[in-house]
Parts: structure tokens; C-alpha cells; sequence
């Protein structure tokens, strides 16, 4: 059985789901494949994720619709510290300070729980009458013809696209098939993901501290609660991954300090091996990568599901102008729009993360100092610390129209 789409999107994610909406709603037809069962999807249990949405994601999700049905789910992020700090030491006396004041656009970002954007973006694709949605479906080949590529389902199905679209992360099969080499090296660190109780509020504030084997990240989500982005040493995050809660917890605590009071676990717990990841392309004639697929960054400053949020608007925004022209949209001059767009962003983040990484993961007394006068300084300087807000916020570079609110 053959079926016809202007689009199709392999991967059932966050950016998947977002991206189907996006070029739905400017009139494509837009099937959606993935290997996940919908109901896995779907699941109302807390597992621990969330996300620190920039300002500029926000506006994207008021823009599709979706940000009112989450809305009452989301912490402000009212302030930023980060500081250099050894376990048992506390923060160095050098921190950086972001404070949602500076900026006239409010607050920097919300922490989202994954469970609410996922079933929120579920919801209202499910029902858009431009979105075709195959659960537990797997693509198992993709040929290129004349003027379109012919996708081949596990169950013999085939779908004639005009473009193919891998939003199917790191490993992505539409990446490998097309031919699209990666580069980029594995950290020997991994990050360990849960969300914690604690006795004391969290006031809306993120810290992030800089210890030697790495950053660790503490999110403020509703209520009493943060998440942590707890980056070791690899062997030693497996060593404290495969442990109990109670000795998983007293590993926790030197590292966290006592600033909440007391801490306990909510949630399920994770650990994601760490590496940087670039495809030597973003496209091919009919094929275009978004997200993952496209930059696997370090997950230091959050930013992976906003960087990836960003391709989908620019992807969309290249495509319904493409649309509007007339212009065949996978055709690879059209594609290449939005490879020229994207690529410069995602790989300067991609090298600024490694960058940080590399001088503060580490306990040589030289860089120490180095980094604790260098972030004293960006502190004491209002311009430069401004422009790193408003860079975490997504408010810099070239928006594409869905980040600053507008539709496409």
C-alpha cells in the first residue's frame, strides 16, 4: 500500500511533534513515524525529566497553542547563579549572577516537566487534520527517485515524500542512510538526571556549580522541587547510577550542599553518557536533520531541546516560504536555507559548551583562578552579563519568526 506526504518526519520526540505541528498548520500534509508506542508517550508518571525552556521556546509554544495547556505547570527561572565550587568547600567567592530584572522581557525560561510538553504536543497533534501519526512503526529503507524520496516501512508500506525529515536523535537512521557522516568525540563524564524534594523554597533560582568532574545543575520546578543535572567522571557515574536510593542520595548530598535542607528523591533516575556530536551535513536533496540528528551537545547549559526547537522553527519558516514561491521544498538550494540558518548557531553553541567543559571540568589551580576572576569580571560588567542573559533567554542571533511569537 503506498501513501503520499508533502513530509515526512521520522522520530516521535519533542522536536518530531513540534515540527509536524509547525508545518501542518502552514498547510502541508505531514506524516509522523515512530518506534515508541503511543500510550508510552502519553504516560501522566513523573520519571524525573524536564526542561529549561529559553523565552524564545515560550513564544514558540504560544505560537503553536500549547503554552496555555502547560502554563500552569512551569517555574519561572528568576535568577541564574553559577560558580566554581569543590564539594565541601561551597561556591568559590567568584559567581555570576543573572537576574531576570535586567531584562525587559521578563523571565529568562520556565522548567517544564517532560510530561506535560510531551502530552500537550501529543494532544494537539493527534488531532490536526494534516497530521498523519504511526506509532510503533520503524522505517527500515529510503530511496531517492526523481523529485521525491520512497520510504520503506518494516511492514512493506511505502510512503512517497518530497522531503524526509530525521528528527531521530544521535543514532539517526535517516542520517546513516542518506549517507550523512558524524564527527565529534565522547567526554569520558556522563550525566546523572533526577528531580529531588527539598525542605526550603528554591525562590525560582538555577545554580549551576563547577566542581573538577564536572558542572552540576540545580533547576527549580514547582513547588518544593528542583532538578539535577549531576555530571561525574563516567566510571563513577555508573558506580553511582547502579547504587540504592539511600547510597545514591549520600553521594548526592556533599556535591549539593545543604542550602535547601533536606533532600529526598522524586521521580525515576537516569544517566546519559556524554559526547559531542556533529553531522557533517544538515541536508541532502530531500532530506533535512533537526535536533540531535543534527548536534548532540554537552548538556551543560541546557540548551539541547532549545537549540533543537530552533531548527524546527527555521525548517518550518525556509519551507512555507519555499511554499509560498512555489518552489519545490526538497529541493537541496531550498534545504540549504536552512543549513546556512541553523548551522552557524548550533555549532558555535556546540563548541562553546565543549570549551567551558574543558576549562572547568578539571582541578589545576592555574585555570582555577583563571575561571574564578573570569566569571568576577562578567559579573562586575553589566553589558557583557546582559548579553550572556539574553543569550541564555534565545534572544540573540537570527530568530526565526516562531521564537519571537509571530506565525509562520
Amino acid at each position: 500500500m503506498g501513501m503520499n506526504s508533502n513530509i515526512t518526519i521520522v522520530g516521535g520526540g519533542l522536536n518530531g511533534c513540534a515540527l509536524a505541528l509547525a508545518c501542518a498548520q502552514v498547510g502541508f500534509q505531514v506524516i509522523l513515524l515512530d518506534q515508541s508506542r503511543a500510550q508510552t508517550q502519553k504516560s501522566e508518571n513523573f520519571d524525573g525529566r524536564a526542561y529549561a525552556l529559553a523565552l524564545t521556546t515560550v513564544r514558540m509554544l504560544r505560537a503553536l497553542d500549547l503554552w496555555d495547556s502547560v502554563a500552569q505547570h512551569a517555574q519561572p527561572i528568576l535568577d541564574i547563579k553559577v560558580s566554581d565550587g569543590r564539594a565541601g568547600d561551597g561556591a568559590s567567592p567568584y559567581y555570576l549572577h543573572f537576574d531576570h530584572r535586567e531584562l525587559d522581557e521578563g523571565p529568562m525560561g520556565h522548567m517544564l516537566e517532560d510530561r506535560y510538553l510531551r502530552i500537550a504536543l501529543m494532544d494537539q497533534m493527534e488531532t490536526h487534520k494534516n497530521i498523519s501519526y504511526f506509532p510503533e512503526t520503524k522505517v527500515v529503507d529510503q530511496i531517492q527517485n526523481a523529485g521525491a524520496i520512497q520510504v520503506v516501512l518494516d511492514d512493506g508500506r511505502q510512503i512517497k515524500t518530497q522531503l524526509l525529515v530525521g528528527c531521530d536523535g544521535r543514532q539517526s537512521g535517516v542520517a546513516t542512510r542518506a549517507g550523512i557522516k558524524r564527527s565529534g568525540w565522547d567526554y569520558d563524564q556522563a550525566s546523572l538526571v533526577c528531580a529531588i524534594e527539598h525542605a526550603l523554597p528554591h525562590n525560582g533560582i538555577a545554580h549551576q556549580f563547577f566542581t573538577p568532574s564536572g558542572p552540576l545543575a540545580i533547576l527549580p520546578l514547582t513547588g518544593n522541587r528542583s532538578s539535577i543535572v549531576w555530571t561525574e567522571q563516567k566510571t563513577r557515574a555508573v558506580e553511582i547510577s547502579q547504587m540504592d536510593s539511600s547510597e545514591y542520595l549520600d553521594c548526592l548530598r556533599p556535591v549539593f550542599g545543604n542550602f535547601l535542607g533536606d533532600i529526598k528523591l522524586a521521580g525515576d533516575r537516569f544517566m546519559y553518557p556524554l559526547g559531542l556530536s556533529l553531522a557533517q551535513q544538515f541536508v541532502m536533496p530531500h532530506v533535512a536533520l533537526v535536533g540531535d540528528a543534527a548536534h548532540g551537545i554537552h548538556p551543560l547549559a541546557g540548551q539541547g531541546l532549545n537549540l533543537g526547537l530552533r531548527d524546527v522553527g527555521a525548517l518550518a519558516e525556509t519551507l512555507a516560504n519555499a511554499k509560498r514561491r512555489g518552489e519545490d521544498i526538497g529541493a537541496l538550494n531550498v534545504l540549504q536555507r536552512y543549513q546556512s540558518w541553523r548551522r552557524f548557531d548550533a555549532t558555535g553553541m556546540a563548541v562553546a559548551t565543549d570549551s567551558i567543559n574543558r576549562i572547568f571540568s578539571n582541578d589545576n589551580g592555574l585555570l582555577r583562578t583563571i575561571r574564578d576572576l573570569g566569571l568576577g569580571a562578567v559579573n562586575a560588567m553589566p553589558n557583557t552579563r546582559r548579553g550572556f542573559m539574553r543569550h541564555a533567554a534565545g534572544l540573540s542571533g537570527n530568530l526565526p519568526k516562531l521564537m519571537q511569537g509571530r506565525q509562520i
